[in-house]
């Protein structure tokens, strides 16, 4: 009876070990979804908010949103290093209207890599790394990757500061 006992320690040691490796495997997956929709809700509203600069668009967390004047219509010239600084407002999902916002100004695009993002009267909108907190403008006027980067007014224009 010792020998069917003994024959069965390699089939549960190898259970085991595939038992873990899908553990690790699970986990990493649940903790990247579940990342993911805090990410989506973000990204989604589109509201205005009275700011230095007057009332500009916000997105859900209250982090200004930016036009690129390098865009040609409502495709995104913005990419790359471009992107890690000026981060595309993506969504995936309908986007929704804050208050203060006109809903037939707002729209989505795709970009090159395959997202969607969410644009304002045909234009792209982006945040700005530079933002450390919501509310902060200090990318109004940049000219950074090629062309100027400015808030947008809730009538889908830009916001030029005096002197910029």
């Amino acid at each position: 009876m010792r020998r069917p006992t003994l024959a069965l320690i390699p089939v549960v040691v190898i259970a085991l070990i595939a038992a873990g490796c899908g553990s690790s495997k699970k986990t990493s997956t649940t903790s990247t979804t579940a990342s993911k929709p805090a990410s989506t809700a973000r990204t989604t509203t589109v509201a205005a908010k009275k700011t230095d600069l007057g009332t500009i668009l916000v997105d859900s967390s209250g982090r200004t949103l930016y036009l690129f004047e390098k865009d040609k219509g409502d495709n995104s010239s913005c990419s790359g290093a471009c992107a890690a600084a000026w981060p595309p407002l993506t969504t995936s999902a309908k986007p929704t209207t804050g208050t203060g916002v006109t809903a037939s100004l707002l729209g989505t695009t795709k970009r090159s890599d395959g997202k969607t993002e969410v644009t304002y009267n045909g234009h792209p909108l982006y945040t700005y790394v530079g933002d450390g907190a919501p509310g902060q403008t200090s990318g109004e006027a940049l000219n950074q990757f090629g062309a100027e980067w400015y808030v947008l007014s809730p009538h889908g224009n830009k916001v030029e500061t005096k002197g910029s």
